[in-house]
């Protein structure tokens, strides 16, 4: 007898269906799985034969064959073990049960129960498109699939719970979601008011804040680089409902979701420390999961001493700083990413961190000075569009009473700015000036004649490559949304020069 329970596989950051398929035969007691699993898949051999006897059921002596089809799809980890264990029993015509439209994902203990499983958003988003009525997953994951709506979510603590319900025996009432807020949380361990001085370097953050800009700032050590870098998420705009969900997919297929409070409203901040490999860093692996660039998706990613990191690690960076996505190619396929994230990077303008610094003598040479420096490859730094010299605070201003102003202030600044963008791109794909392409620019950003002759010369000055010229129109337009203006003023223009690298 051949039965078929239907369940999903992670692809990239959606699911496909997967039918998972058991076929019994008389003959020696053997259990076979096709269908390309990897060694999580192979194992659930074993955890499925002892949750059923241990759930009260009989499991089969037979020749039991398991195929997870489509075969050309990898099949990883062990979601499939209650879907195989549904499988078996109805296979062998123990209990008469009704799978119609239902899907089925969960792992399986020796003793039967259910437990926590990775990636249940995407298949509670395929389970709700595909059509199907009923979604049964372990209980502890039934509040991160309550984002999605359209499907019965049906939580199971244990096997023999699921069978009973299948067959009639008990019921088991839908999850309900009490509902959930997009508000961001009011406390927040680092904030502007904290960091004494460094206006123009909280401004530029400003900046980045409002139009997702990239940002690298220069100083010497201890002059607050650190500090304003963490305080970044502060003046952040919140996520929109579209934006939670895709970044709460992210983490749910990468296994870091807190199960009590799977929900992410918050932006990401990521901080990888400067040893971090460059699969680590852009994703990559047997079986692609996305790295540091895609968990920081729609938030900031920090790379706190930016020459320290290898330079090859660097580079990976090139194409997710452009396009927004990450591609990793492997054998088997190529998987994509979102990784639209703003890079804030620091660094010291030398090895020793003193170079320029009027009270600190350095004591490294030109050559060391240079090499340093170039470690930063020039296709990689016209990739950013703010640079920020952060100076050393000076004494006196640091034991000064004077109240600096709160990001709450400057938030409100930068959630303004983005009302007007996403106004502005309401009918495209893009949701900040960042991401405008050539014909975006072209079509939204309009200029004073006094501007546009300011630019043609800074043109000619300044030797820009036509992505710095992009770049330097992106950040004037972010700033004239700060301002309220429908223009680029000529301030505005010349403000974003300013934050041009000093060749």
């Amino acid at each position: 007898m051949i039965s078929k329970i239907n369940s999903g596989a992670i692809l990239g950051l959606d699911a496909a269906k997967v039918e998972v398929e058991v076929d019994i035969n008389p003959g020696l007691a053997a259990i076979t799985v096709v269908g390309l699993p990897d060694v999580a898949v192979q194992e659930s051999r074993e955890r499925v034969k002892s949750a059923i006897k241990n759930s009260g059921f009989k499991f089969p002596h037979s020749r039991i064959t398991i195929n997870l089809a489509p075969a050309d799809i990898k099949k990883e980890g062990p979601c499939y073990d209650l879907p195989i264990a549904v499988g078996v029993i109805a296979a062998s015509g123990q209990v008469k049960l009704d799978t119609e439209k239902c899907v089925f994902a969960g792992e399986l203990a020796l003793n039967g129960d259910v437990r926590h499983i990775s990636g249940v958003l995407p298949i509670t988003i395929f389970a709700a498109s595909g059509g199907f009525k009923k979604l049964f997953i372990p209980k502890i994951n039934t509040k991160e699939a309550s984002m999605v709506s359209g499907v019965e979510i049906i939580p199971v603590e244990n096997f023999k719970q699921v069978i009973d319900y299948l067959s009639g025996k008990i019921k088991i009432a839908p999850y309900k979601s009490k509902g959930f807020s997009f508000q961001r949380s009011a406390k927040t361990d680092y904030d502007m008011a904290y960091i004494k001085g460094q206006e123009h370097a909280k401004r530029a953050l400003e900046i980045a804040a409002s139009g997702a800009h990239n940002v690298i700032m220069v100083g010497p050590p201890g002059s607050g680089k650190t500090l304003l870098a963490r305080s970044m998420p502060s003046i952040m705009p919140p996520l929109t409902e579209k934006e939670a969900i895709e970044v709460t997919k992210i983490y749910s297929i990468s296994g870091v979701l807190n199960a009590a409070n799977p929900f992410i409203f918050e932006r990401p901040f990521r901080s990888p420390h400067h040893s971090s490999s460059a699969i680590a860093l852009v994703g990559g692996g047997q079986f692609p999961k996305p790295g540091e660039i895609s968990l920081a998706h729609r938030g900031i990613l920090f790379l706190d001493e930016l020459p320290e990191f290898p330079r090859h690690v660097l580079e990976n960076l090139r194409q997710p700083l452009e396009d927004g996505i990450v591609t990793i190619a492997r054998a088997q396929g190529s998987l994509t990413f979102p990784a639209k994230f703003s890079l804030i990077a620091s660094m010291n303008p030398c090895p020793c961190g003193f170079f320029g610094d009027p009270h600190h003598e350095c004591r490294c040479s030109f050559s060391q000075i240079n090499k340093y420096q170039k470690k930063i490859s020039g296709p990689l730094l016209d990739r950013i569009d703010l640079f920020i010299e952060v100076p050393a605070v000076k004494f006196e201003r640091l034991t000064a009473n004077d109240d600096e102003e709160s990001s709450e202030k400057a938030r409100e600044r930068v959630v303004a700015a983005r009302e007007i963008q996403n106004k502005r791109f309401s009918a495209s794909r893009a949701s900040s000036n960042s991401e405008m392409s050539p014909e975006m620019i072209k079509k939204f950003c309009r200029m004073e004649e006094k501007a546009e002759d300011l630019l043609h010369h800074a043109l000619s000055q300044f030797h820009l490559s036509a992505r710095a010229y992009h770049r330097l129109i992106k950040i004037s337009q972010t700033i004239a949304d700060l301002a309220g203006s429908e223009k680029i003023k000529i301030e505005h223009l010349a403000e974003a020069l300013q934050y041009r690298a000093k060749n």
